[in-house]
C-alpha cells in the first residue's frame, strides 16, 4: 500500500516539475515582476500652482511661452503631413498637420537616439551622450533578464544571433530608480527657470526616478510624473488592449505595468504616492496641461508634455477604436486609435492656447523621441525608410520637428537643413532671451535663423553624432556612415541619391569611409564613459517587423543597452 502511495506522489512530483519546467519561463515572468509592483492609490486632483491674476506688463511684448508636444515611438509615417497616415493613411493627423502647416517644418529632423531615454536626455541638455555619459535607456529590474529568455523564442529559422543578457553587468550597476541623468547638468528647465519661467513637465521622464534625478530635481517646478506604463487599467470596460505575442518586450510591459501616476512640487519631499488617473492616459495628461495653461496664463511658462502615446502596451479607448473603422489587423486599429488620441491631444493645445489669447506669443514644438517600434508589426510606420526603433538607420532615428511662433515665423516654412534634439535647447533659450550656461559645452545650434530665413544651421563638419555603445553613426552633409564593432561592420550611405538606405558603398568609396570614420574617432577620442554599463546585446532586423519569423540572411545590427 505504502510503496504504491510513494510511487504515486513521486509520479505526482516528476508532474509537478516537468511541468514547471515547461512553464518555468511564465513562473520566472510572474515572479520577477510581481516583485515590482506598487500600491496604486485612489484618483486624486492635481493642485496646480497658480500666476498672477493679471499680468505684470503686455505679455504680448514679453518673452514667450513655450510647449514642447513630445510624442513616444511615432513613426514618421504616421503624420499626414508627410503624405503618410496609419492603416494606408486612412487615418490622419490633422491636429499635427495644422501645427507643421503654421510655422517651420523639418524635413530632415532627427533623434537624439534611437531609443528612448538617451534621447530625451539630449533633448534637456543639448548635449551628445559623449559629454553626459547617458548612452543607455534605464530599464526595470529584470527586464533584460526575461526579455532575454522570451526572445529565445524569436529566432526561428533564421541565422540570427541570440540576445544576449549580461548577469554580472545587471547586478553591479546602478539602481534602476539611480539611472538618471546627472544633477549637474544643465537642463532647458533650469534655464528657463532662472529666466523667470513658470517650469511644469506633464508625462514621461525617464532620466531617474530617485530624488536627484526627478523632473523637479532638474529645473522644474511642477511635474505630474508617469509612475508606471498602462493608459488605461486592463480590464477597464473602456479600453482596447492588443497584446503582441510575438514581442518579448510586450510580454514584460503586460505583465509589469500598471496604471499609475504620481505629482511632484520643487522645494516638497517627493511623496511616492502613485495614484489611478481618473481617465485614459493621453487625454488626462491633456487635460491637465490644458489646466497649466490656464493657471500661468498672466507669466511666461514652460510646458514639457510627454506622452506616453503610442508606445506599448497598446491600449486605445473604445470611442477612438470605433471611430478609427474597421482596419486589420486589430493591433494596427489599436495602434491607429492611440494615434488619433495623441493627435487629438496637440488640437486641443492648440485650441486652449487661442481661447486665452496667448497664440500669438507661444512657441510650440512638436517631435518624437525616436523612430516607430518595429517589435509592434506594423511594417509602414517608417516608410519609407528603412529600421526601426533601436536601429540607426533613418526609419529608427528620423522624427517629425514642427516650430510654431506666429508672427516670428511664416506658415509653412519649410527648413531642409538637418537637425536634431540636440538642437532644441539652444533654440528655445534663444527664443526666450536667455543665455547659455557659462563653462558648459552645448553641442546643439539654434534653430531659428533658419526658421525665420535669417541664416542657415551651421555645425563643425556639418556632422551629427548618434551612438549606443560600439555602434556608432556620423551624417556629415549626405552622407552617413554606421559602425557596429561588434558585428565589425559598416554601412555607408549616400542620403542624396539614396535616402532610404539602399546601397552599401563601404566598399566601392573607401574614401569617403575613411573620412566619416574619422570624423567618428574624433568625436569619441577623450568621451565620458557610459555611467552604468550595458546589459543586453540584442540582435534588431532592419527590414522586418517582430511579427515576421526569421528567416536565413535577414540583415541585422546588434544593440547594445
Amino acid at each position: 500500500m505504502w510503496k504504491r502511495a510513494l510511487i504515486a506522489v513521486l509520479a505526482l512530483i516528476t508532474i509537478g516539475a516537468g511541468l514547471a519546467w515547461l512553464n518555468r519561463k511564465a513562473i520566472i515572468l510572474t515572479l520577477v515582476t510581481s516583485r515590482g509592483k506598487m500600491e496604486v492609490a485612489q484618483t486624486r486632483p492635481v493642485d496646480w500652482m497658480k500666476g498672477p491674476l493679471q499680468p505684470a506688463s503686455s505679455r504680448a511684448d514679453g518673452p514667450p511661452n513655450i510647449v514642447f508636444i513630445l510624442a513616444d515611438d511615432l513613426g514618421i509615417n504616421d503624420i499626414s503631413t508627410f503624405g503618410g497616415g496609419v492603416a494606408g493613411g486612412s487615418v490622419k493627423t490633422p491636429n499635427i498637420d495644422r501645427l507643421a502647416a503654421q510655422g517651420a517644418l523639418f524635413p530632415n529632423a532627427y533623434s537624439g537616439t534611437a531609443t528612448c531615454a538617451p534621447s530625451r536626455a539630449m533633448l534637456m541638455t543639448g548635449r551628445y551622450p559623449t559629454r553626459t555619459g547617458f548612452e543607455f535607456t534605464p530599464t526595470p529590474n529584470g527586464m533584460g533578464r526575461i526579455v532575454s529568455m522570451f526572445a529565445e523564442e524569436q529566432l526561428g529559422e533564421g541565422d540570427l544571433p541570440p540576445m544576449i543578457w549580461n548577469k554580472e553587468a545587471a547586478e553591479s550597476g546602478a539602481r534602476y530608480a539611480d539611472m538618471g541623468l546627472p544633477p549637474e547638468e544643465v537642463t532647458i528647465a533650469e534655464i528657463l527657470k532662472a529666466s523667470g519661467y513658470h517650469t511644469v513637465h506633464i508625462g514621461k521622464w525617464h532620466l531617474g526616478h530617485s530624488t536627484p534625478f526627478r523632473a523637479v530635481s532638474q529645473g522644474f517646478d511642477e511635474s505630474l510624473l508617469m509612475a508606471s506604463g498602462l493608459s488605461l487599467p486592463e480590464t477597464h470596460p473602456d479600453t482596447v488592449n492588443a497584446k503582441l505575442d510575438f514581442d518579448p518586450i510586450d510580454k514584460f510591459l503586460w505583465a509589469q505595468m500598471q496604471f499609475a501616476a504620481d505629482f511632484d512640487r520643487a522645494g516638497e519631499e517627493p511623496t511616492d504616492e502613485p495614484f489611478a488617473p481618473p481617465s485614459y492616459i493621453t487625454d488626462y495628461y491633456t487635460d491637465e496641461a490644458l489646466k497649466v495653461i490656464e493657471a500661468n496664463r498672466n507669466r511666461p511658462f514652460f510646458l514639457y508634455l510627454a506622452h506616453w502615446g503610442v508606445h506599448t502596451p497598446l491600449q486605445a479607448t473604445r470611442e477612438d477604436y470605433e471611430a478609427v473603422g474597421d482596419i486589420e489587423p486589430h493591433r494596427e486599429r489599436v495602434y491607429a486609435a492611440m494615434v488619433r488620441a495623441l493627435d487629438r491631444s496637440v488640437g486641443r493645445v492648440l485650441d486652449k492656447l487661442e481661447a486665452e489669447g496667448l497664440s500669438d506669443n507661444t512657441i510650440v514644438v512638436f517631435s518624437s523621441d525616436n523612430g516607430g517600434a518595429g517589435y509592434i508589426g506594423l511594417p509602414e510606420v517608417n516608410a519609407p525608410y528603412r529600421g526601426w526603433k533601436i536601429t540607426l538607420f533613418e526609419g529608427g532615428i528620423r522624427v517629425p520637428m514642427f516650430v510654431s511662433w506666429p508672427g516670428r515665423i511664416a506658415p509653412g516654412t519649410i527648413v531642409e537643413e538637418p537637425v536634431a534634439h540636440i538642437d532644441v535647447l539652444p533654440t528655445l533659450v534663444a527664443a526666450a532671451g536667455a543665455s547659455l550656461p557659462a563653462g558648459v559645452e552645448i553641442d546643439g545650434q539654434n534653430m531659428l535663423p533658419a526658421a525665420m530665413g535669417e541664416g542657415r544651421i551651421t555645425r563643425p563638419d556639418q556632422a551629427i553624432f548618434w551612438s549606443s555603445g560600439f555602434y556608432k553613426v556620423v551624417r556629415a552633409g549626405d552622407w552617413k556612415l554606421q559602425v557596429n564593432e561588434r558585428q565589425e561592420k559598416s554601412w555607408l550611405f549616400d542620403l542624396a541619391t539614396d535616402p532610404t538606405e539602399q546601397t552599401n558603398l563601404a566598399e566601392a568609396r573607401p574614401d569617403k569611409l575613411a573620412e566619416l570614420q574619422r570624423l567618428i574617432e574624433a568625436h569619441w577620442a577623450g568621451a565620458r564613459p557610459p555611467l552604468y554599463p550595458h546589459t543586453t546585446e540584442s540582435p534588431i532586423r532592419i527590414d522586418k517587423t517582430n511579427a515576421d519569423p526569421p528567416v536565413s540572411g535577414d540583415e541585422y545590427i546588434i544593440w547594445p543597452n
